[in-house]
C-alpha cells in the first residue's frame, strides 16, 4: 500500500527511559480510595482529543491523550492510534511529571530494527503495523509510578485524497473505557470555499450523534466537532464500558468554477485539477477472474454477485470480455464484444455459471487479456475514442505455470507496454500483495486489498465504481519551461469522475508573479485543453484574529459586519454600509520591464461621502478646493502640452496626459484628460511626498 513509501511510518522512543533511572516500581505509595468511574485497572484515561487542521486538502492531526495512574502500584499504560495507511508520523512525544521525552521518527526498515533492539534492552519503544482495511496502528506502553500522569501526543499528516466526489477524512474511535473529556476538533479551510460538509459515526445511532456533533462551512471555512458526554459515550444508560469503537468519517468538497485550481505558497504551487460535467469515455474491460480451487465457497459467490452488479452499470458504448484462470485459461468470447442488452443477458448467464477449479495461473490469464485488448485496437473492433483497462481479481499465488513474480511482471509491463492501466484485486491475505502492488503501480494502475468480510462483494462494486467513468484519457499537465523544479507526476493515463489530479513543484523564481498551467487531454468526443492562470498576490480579509485570503484572480463576493468587498478578476470594490466605496486595481506590467513593477490603484467612487476630517495623499481632495488652470502651451512633447495650475497660493507647471477611471467601470475603466503635477505633487499636496510614506500598512 502506499504506506510503504512513506518515510515516516514506524517511530521508536530511544532516549533511555529504563537506562536512565525512569521508574518502574513505585515511588511513592498511596492509601487506598475509591476509583473514580472511567478507571481499567488503575488507569484513568481523562482526556482524548484529536484536534485536526485541514488545508487545501492537506490534514494535520494531532492526538494527545492523557492518563493517571490511581493504583497503589506501578502499571503499564498502552496508548493505541490507528492511523490511514496513507498518513505518516511527523512527531511523537511522551510526558511523564511534566517532564517530556520526544520520539525519534526514521525510515521503516531502520526504524523496525531499533524498535526491536529497543524492546530487547527494555526501553520504551512504538511501532507501526498494518490493522485493518484503512489503517495502521501505532502502539507504544510505558510503566508509570502510582500517582504519575503520563501524556502521549502523536502528529500525524496526510493529504487528502477525492473518491467518488468528496474527500473523505477518516478517524478511528476506540478509547477502550469511559474518558471525561473526549473531543474531536477539525477546522477546515479551503480557498476554493466549502460546497459541503458531512460527518458521521458508525458506532453511534444519528439521535445520539446529533446531540454531541455540531458540523457547519460557510465561504472557504468548515468546523465539525464532536464531544460526547460521559452518559452519551456508555454502551447502555446503566454500563461502564464505552460504546466509542469505531469509525468517525467527515466527507467534504470543494466549489469548481473552473475545472483546475493552482495555490502558490513560499515559493511552491500545488495544482488540483477536477473537470466536471464532461461526457464520459466508451472503455473496454477485460476482467481476468481467478476460479482456482482456493476460490471455492463464499470467495467465488460473492465475486459473481460484484460482478453482475458490474454488468448492470456497463453502458452500452463499452466493450468487455471474461478472462478466467485457473491451472488453464479460458475466455467467455474470442474478442471483446460491445455491452448491448442481449450481451449483457449473455453475460450474467456466464459468470452464475463460473466454477472453481485447479491451481494459479496469473501469468496466462493476464497476457491473454492484454492480448485481446491489443488486438481488438489494432483489428478496430472498439472505438477509436475508447479507452482499455485490465482488472484482475485473485486470492493467493501464482503456482503454475510461470510463477516467478519478478517474470510476471516483466511479461505484463513488455505486454502492456504503456498503452493502459493494469487494476489488482487481491483477495483475502493468503497472497503476495506487494507484487500486486507493484505490478499495478508500474502499469498505470493501483492494488486493492479485498477483506473477506460479508460486504466481499460491495468492496469489489466500490472499486469498479471508481474506474466506470473516465472522463479524459492521456492526460499531461504542462507548466512553463525552466519555471519548476521538483514537479510531482504530471501525466495520468487516466482522469476519472469524481476523483482528482493533484500536482505539485517548486517555483524557479519565487518572487515570480504568473505563470500559466495548461491540462491536454483526450475526452470523448474530442482533444481538450484546459488554461489555468496563476498569480501569487493575495488579498487578506481579517475578521478580528481570523484571516479570510483571496486570490486576485477570484470571483467572490464578502459580507460582514458591515463591510462588502467584491472581487472580480484583477479588480476589488469595497464598500463600508451606506458610506463610501472604494475600487482597487491589480496594474500588472510586464515582468522584465526594468523599472516599473505591478501596482495597486486605489480609487474613492464616492468622495462626497468622506468626513471633511479626512487626509492623507487621497484624502485632502476629497473636498472642494480653488484651482485655476491657464496659459496652456506646447510642451516637450507635442501631443502632450504645458500649462500653468494655480492652487494653494502656489504657481505650478503641469503636463496634460490620459488616465483610467475606475469609478464607472470597475473591469476596465473610462480613460480621461487630466494634468500631471510634477515634482511628486510638490506645491499640490500638503508637506511633502515622504510624509505619507509608512514602512507597511499594519
Amino acid at each position: 500500500m502506499a504506506s510503504a513509501w512513506w518515510p515516516c511510518l514506524i517511530l521508536a522512543l530511544l532516549s533511555s527511559l529504563a537506562a536512565s533511572g525512569f521508574p518502574r516500581s513505585p515511588i511513592r505509595l498511596l492509601g487506598k480510595r475509591s476509583l473514580p468511574e472511567g478507571v481499567a485497572n488503575g488507569i484513568e484515561v481523562y482526556s482524548t482529543k484529536i484536534n485536526s487542521k485541514v488545508t487545501s486538502r492537506f490534514a494535520h492531526n494531532v492526538v494527545t491523550t492523557r492518563a493517571i495512574n490511581r493504583a497503589d502500584t506501578a502499571k503499564e499504560v498502552s496508548f493505541d492510534v490507528e492511523l490511514p495507511k496513507t498518513a505518516f508520523i511527523t512527531n511523537f512525544t511522551l510526558t511523564i511529571d511534566g517532564v517530556t521525552y520526544p520520539g525519534n521518527v526514521k525510515e521503516k526498515e531502520v526504524a523496525k530494527k531499533q524498535y526491536e533492539k529497543a524492546v530487547s534492552q527494555g526501553k520504551t519503544a512504538g511501532l507501526v503495523k498494518a490493522s485493518g482495511r484503512k489503517l495502521e496502528k501505532f502502539t507504544v506502553s510505558v510503566t508509570v509510578a502510582a500517582g504519575s500522569k503520563v501524556t502521549f501526543e502523536l502528529t500525524y499528516e496526510e493529504l487528502l485524497k477525492r473518491h467518488k466526489g468528496k474527500y473523505e477524512m477518516y478517524l478511528k474511535v476506540q478509547p477502550k473505557q469511559l474518558v471525561k473529556h473526549f473531543e474531536i476538533e477539525v477546522d477546515i479551510f479551503e480557498p476554493q470555499g466549502i460546497s459541503m460538509l458531512d460527518a458521521e459515526a458508525s458506532f453511534i445511532t444519528n439521535d445520539l450523534l446529533g446531540s454531541a456533533l455540531t458540523k457547519s462551512f460557510s465561504g472557504k471555512k468548515g468546523h465539525v466537532s464532536f464531544k460526547p458526554s460521559l452518559d452519551q459515550q456508555r454502551s447502555c444508560p446503566t454500563c461502564t464500558d464505552s460504546l466509542l469503537n469505531g469509525d468517525f468519517t467527515i466527507t467534504y468538497d470543494v466549489n469548481r468554477e473552473s475545472p483546475g485550481n493552482v495555490q502558490i505558497v513560499n515559493g511552491y504551487f500545488v495544482h488540483f485539477f477536477a473537470p466536471q460535467g464532461l461526457p464520459v469515455v466508451p472503455k473496454n474491460v477485460a476482467f481476468v477472474i481467478d476460479i482456482s480451487g482456493s476460490m471455492a465457497g463464499r470467495k467465488l459467490e460473492q465475486t459473481k454477485e460484484a460482478l453482475l452488479r458490474i454488468l448492470e452499470d456497463m453502458k452500452e458504448e463499452d466493450y468487455l470480455n471474461f478472462i478466467l484462470f485457473s491451472g488453464d485459461v479460458s475466455t467467455w468470447k474470442e474478442h471483446l464484444v460491445q455491452a448491448t442488452p442481449e450481451n449483457l443477458q449473455e453475460a450474467r448467464t456466464f459468470v452464475k455459471s463460473m466454477e472453481d477449479k485447479g491451481m494459479t495461473n496469473i501469468n496466462d490469464g493476464l497476457l491473454r487479456g492484454i492480448s485481446m485488448l491489443n488486438k481488438a485496437r489494432e483489428e478496430h473492433r472498439i472505438p477509436e475514442r475508447s479507452t482499455s483497462i485490465v482488472i484482475m481479481l485473485t486470492d493467493g499465488d501464482a503456482n503454475v505455470g510461470e510463477s516467478r513474480p519478478e517474470k510476471i511482471q516483466e511479461n505484463v509491463r513488455n505486454a502492456i507496454g504503456g498503452k493502459f492501466p493494469l487494476y489488482n484485486l487481491g483477495f483475502g491475505n493468503n497472497l503476495n500483495y506487494n507484487f500486486l502492488e507493484n505490478m499495478a503501480l508500474e502499469n498505470h494502475g493501483f492494488a486493492r486489498r479485498i477483506y473477506e468480510d460479508s460486504d466481499a462483494d460491495l468492496q469489489l462494486q466500490g472499486f469498479y465504481e471508481e474506474v466506470a467513468n473516465p472522463l479524459l484519457t492521456g492526460v499531461e499537465m504542462e507548466y512553463p519551461e525552466n519555471a519548476i523544479l521538483d514537479l510531482t507526476q504530471n501525466t495520468y493515463q487516466h482522469f476519472y469522475d469524481g476523483s482528482e489530479i493533484v500536482v505539485a513543484g517548486r517555483l524557479v523564481d519565487e518572487d515570480m508573479n504568473s505563470f500559466k498551467a495548461d491540462v491536454k487531454g483526450h475526452g470523448a468526443t474530442n482533444d481538450l485543453t484546459f488554461t489555468e492562470e496563476v498569480t501569487t498576490g493575495k488579498i487578506t480579509l481579517w475578521n478580528r484574529a481570523m484571516p479570510s485570503t483571496f486570490s486576485w484572480l477570484d470571483t467572490v463576493t464578502v459580507t460582514q459586519d458591515g463591510l462588502s468587498m467584491m472581487i472580480n478578476r484583477k479588480n476589488m470594490v469595497v464598500s463600508f454600509g451606506d458610506g463610501v466605496t472604494f475600487v482597487v486595481v491589480l496594474h500588472q506590467v510586464w515582468k522584465k520591464h526594468p523599472v516599473h513593477r505591478d501596482f495597486l490603484g486605489f480609487y474613492v467612487v464616492d468622495s462626497h461621502r468622506m468626513s471633511a476630517q479626512t487626509h492623507g495623499l487621497l484624502g485632502q481632495f476629497f473636498q472642494p478646493f480653488d484651482f485655476k488652470v491657464s496659459d496652456i502651451r506646447p510642451g516637450s512633447d507635442p501631443t502632450k502640452p504645458d500649462a500653468t495650475l494655480v492652487v494653494k497660493n502656489h504657481q505650478l507647471i503641469v503636463t496634460r496626459g490620459s488616465q483610467k477611471d475606475y469609478r464607472k467601470d470597475a473591469s476596465i475603466g473610462t480613460k480621461v484628460v487630466c494634468w500631471f503635477v510634477h515634482n511628486n505633487g510638490e506645491g499640490l499636496i500638503d508637506g511633502v511626498h515622504t510624509d505619507y510614506i509608512v514602512p507597511n500598512l499594519f
